[in-house]
């Protein structure tokens, strides 16, 4: 069976393909097994960070920095050589849980309360999902598929636009302002994030039925991951907004 495509980078055909076969086979439950424990260690390294900013504010800028260039270049080494997955996903996630945990504090300190908010959102969302996935109410067709992986492309695009012409002191217009059209380009936002993980787990139901080798557990645990800090980052941003109006 052919593995389905997802506009997560981790989840790919090619990454399952180059897989060594073994004895053991990739499971839903291992892969969630381990899902888990990469969230524990996220959880660990967020109140971390989150310490340290708090009684440590000028530390904030290298932690917010610092964490997301490792957890960048991790992130690329987990996709491109996903079969040391089993130890750059750890890494990745515990410095992914640095830069979190930084940035919630920041907006913490803005806005009181929100983080706890967002935290509460995205974990709705996520059981939101799995249920609509679970119980078919949402069925991951070519078109469904096609129109997520165009979406969350652009979006990317547009990130990536922003980044370079902030060197040059150029700003997209409302992308990271408040205001009815900033509220309404997040809410966007959110709302793709979301069916990626509609994906996601299409993807690792079919891995598994397809009988992927075990230690795909890691990357496919690691791929969900990518997803999950995503949506946070994007909800906590969308509540941003919402609380300066």
């Amino acid at each position: 069976m052919r593995l389905t495509n997802t506009s997560n980078p981790a989840f790919s055909e090619k990454a399952f393909e180059t897989a060594q076969l073994g004895s053991e086979t990739m499971s839903i439950k291992g892969t969630l097994n381990k899902s888990i424990l990469l969230f524990l260690i996220l959880l660990v390294t967020a109140s971390l960070s989150w310490r340290l900013a708090q009684y440590n504010p000028e530390l904030l800028p290298s932690l917010m920095i610092g964490s997301g260039i490792v957890g960048f270049v991790l992130a690329m080494v987990t996709i491109f050589a996903h079969k040391y997955a089993k130890y750059t996903a750890p890494l990745y996630v515990a410095a992914q849980g640095l830069l979190l945990g930084s940035v919630s504090m920041l907006y913490e300190s803005l806005f009181s309360g929100i983080v706890l908010q967002a935290i509460l959102i995205t974990f709705a969302i996520m059981g939101v999902m799995l249920f609509l996935f679970r119980s078919e109410i949402i069925k991951v067709t070519d078109k469904f598929r096609s129109g997520v992986i165009i979406a969350t492309g652009g979006i990317a695009l547009v990130y990536i636009l922003s980044f370079v012409l902030g060197f040059f002191g150029v700003e997209i217009p409302y992308l990271h302002q408040g205001g009815p059209i900033g509220i309404a380009i997040s809410a966007f936002i959110v709302v793709i994030a979301a069916l990626n993980l509609i994906l996601d787990f299409n993807f690792i139901q079919e891995a598994s039925d397809r009988g992927a080798p075990k230690d795909m557990e890691w990357f496919a645990a690691f791929g969900l991951m990518l997803t999950l800090i995503w949506l946070y980052l994007e909800v906590l941003r969308l509540l941003s907004y919402l609380n300066r109006r």
